[in-house]
């Protein structure tokens, strides 16, 4: 039990004790730097339940406590709020908690349920970009901490592989490429097709232009387009099996698929399973016509299907068209009930797509409910912000897009020249600096983009982000590689066993005080979907080592106890940092 949790337990039971009252819930802070006390009770809340004085209300539960709780050995009450000073006894239990787990904080799965998260789901038309890379790395991050968090977990991805963006690649490889393959220019192959995805736009330009100069409309002109018929009448073949035009896709789709598993690499993110468009594409239809006959459908006089979801304050939404043909919320229904078929465990489904697609997903999930499926009220919309460049917005088709594996290696070069400039590696051999820049870089990069809040949307400065100073990835594995030093340095003594009855200095209990937060932190990122609560405890507590580090001396100090403590404690927050990093996806490096 946490200690929110047992004052929690005492604060209700002292309601029902001196007022008769039950309390529904208790609401706590960190106690401020200029009062004295550990954690602070806010009692204006409170007020709702029982109608008293704030600072009454106050003192009636900070004597209370002190009275019933063993953690709490003194208060003081500003206002309507209540702090308590929490016994030394208390923190070097805690310390003995601490030091005894490797992955304090971490829990291991319970149950058989399974919750599945989708991350990535991207087109087979060009490389993955910096948008793609906050998906990713929100994904990934998300899953790790419901892991951590006592959940089993899936991840997954639906590739985007088949419709007429593919076949505008496609096509145009066909005309301009003269047959070059990623083997015969160097390149990587969904660097290779997305250079066609962008020559096919450029063609496309100067055809709309040639026909507008002969007095076609603009309309006109991009509907009339040759190169664009042909892509539709290409799509058409596909959809049909015409053999050649299969293989093509076949072997074009074979180069993405080779090319991101590289870029996942890089980045260090991975997946349990794979969903393709072009075998998921016509799963839903079959539950439209069930939903028909059980009335959540609808079909109209041309003959498409429609779900009426006014009622509900959205609005009439396609699932069918004229023609029988699928649309995309056809294909998520039906991936969605595949995937509980695939996984019979889980329960529950995180979607991590960005926030243009809101509307999409609650009407799927809706839909997915009025067909009658029970798990449908545990799946999530991990909704997320774009991200922007100080030079603007991306666009794929022009080829304006931050090319992810272009991004990692600027990230790595930016992260050796700060180094360089800090003479932070020197007496390093090359080998290892080159790996210690790139571990700075792509730490940088993720802790970057996770700090935000997934809802906000980030401008994101590669050289701002490697710096090692302020809330940077750069600056917590900073302080983690110097720990690790004096970890090292203090390999060869003896460390006496600390007695229970060590009195703590203020650092040393400000310091426990942080690392006991982290269980709590794990389950509200978990709950909240937000790896930036974890990032920004991992950069509080460094803050607080930092402050520890300055201010008292740790192999210095008057005696092996104290030196034992201080080396044990920095040994927690070095493995918590570890920990929390691993939860972002981001290494630690040992020496920096």
């Amino acid at each position: 039990m946490t200690l929110h949790e047992s004052l929690a337990q005492h604060i209700k039971q002292a309601f029902l004790t001196l007022y008769q009252t039950p309390l529904i819930s208790v609401e706590f802070q960190s106690t401020r730097k200029d009062f004295e006390g550990d954690l602070t009770v806010v009692t204006f809340s409170m007020l709702r339940t029982v109608k008293m004085n704030p600072a009454q209300l106050g003192e009636d539960l900070g004597a209370y406590l002190c009275e019933n709780s063993a953690e709490v050995i003194g208060y003081n009450v500003v206002k309507g709020f209540l702090n308590l000073v929490i016994s030394d006894a208390y923190f070097m239990d805690f310390f003995q908690t601490l030091t005894s787990s490797s992955k304090f904080g971490f829990l291991e799965p319970s149950g058989d349920q399974a919750v599945m998260v989708e991350y990535s789901s991207p087109n087979t038309n060009k490389p993955l970009h910096l948008g793609h890379v906050r998906n990713v790395l929100l994904g990934y991050s998300v899953a790790e901490i419901l892991k951590a968090s006592g959940r089993k977990v899936y991840k997954t991805q639906i590739i985007n592989d088949r419709g007429i963006h593919i076949c505008k690649s496609m096509l145009a490889w066909q005309r301009y490429g003269n047959n070059e393959t990623p083997e015969s220019t160097g390149l990587k192959g969904d660097k290779l097709v997305g250079n066609y995805y962008v020559k096919f736009d450029q063609v496309y330009k100067q055809e709309i232009s040639a026909l507008e100069a002969k007095g076609l409309s603009l309309e006109d002109a991009k509907n009339q387009a040759p190169i664009l018929l042909d892509a539709k009448e290409m799509l058409l073949k596909w959809e049909a099996g015409d053999g050649a035009v299969v293989a093509l896709w076949d072997q074009m789709n074979q180069w993405v698929y080779a090319g991101f598993d590289v870029t996942y690499k890089a980045i260090g993110v991975d997946f349990d399973s794979y969903y393709y468009e072009s075998q998921t594409y016509l799963l839903g239809k079959s539950f439209i016509v069930e939903g028909l006959q059980k009335g959540v459908f609808v079909k109209k006089e041309d003959g498409s299907v429609w779900c009426d979801l006014t009622a509900d304050g959205l609005d009439e939404k396609i699932v069918l068209r004229a023609d029988g043909t699928a649309v995309y919320m056809t294909q998520d229904i039906g991936t969605a009930i595949q995937r509980l078929e695939d996984f019979p465990d889980v329960v529950g489904m995180v979607y991590t797509v960005g926030n243009e697609q809101d509307y999409h997903f609650k009407v799927l999930f809706l839909i997915l409910k009025k067909l009658g499926f029970e798990w449908a009220k545990n799946l999530s919309h991990l909704s997320y912000g774009m991200v922007d460049l100080p030079s603007g917005k991306m666009k794929s088709r022009e080829g304006t897009v931050v090319d992810a594996d272009d991004l990692i290696a600027e990230m790595g070069a930016t992260a050796k020249q700060i180094s360089q400039e800090l003479g932070k590696l020197e007496g390093y051999s090359e080998t290892d600096k080159e790996a210690i820049y790139s571990t700075i870089g792509l730490g940088a990069l993720k802790y970057f983009v996770l700090k935000v809040d997934p809802k906000k949307r980030i401008l994101f400065d590669p050289k701002a982000s490697v710096d090692f100073q302020g809330n940077t990835g750069p600056f917590i594995q900073y302080t983690y590689a110097r720990i690790q030093a004096i970890l090292r340095k203090s390999a060869q003594d003896s460390h006496p066993e600390i007695p229970t009855s060590y009195s703590l200095h203020d650092k040393e209990k400000s310091l426990l005080k942080q690392l006991q937060l982290f269980p709590e932190v794990i389950q509200q990122a978990a709950a909240n979907y937000s790896p930036a609560l974890v990032a920004n405890f991992s950069y509080d507590l460094v803050k607080e080592f930092n402050s520890f580090y300055q201010n008292v001396s740790i192999l210095g100090a008057d005696s092996a106890v104290e030196i034992s403590f201080r080396v044990q404690v920095s040994k927690a927050v070095a493995d918590t940092v570890k920990n929390a990093f691993s939860l972002l996806g981001i290494k630690v490096p040992e020496r920096m």
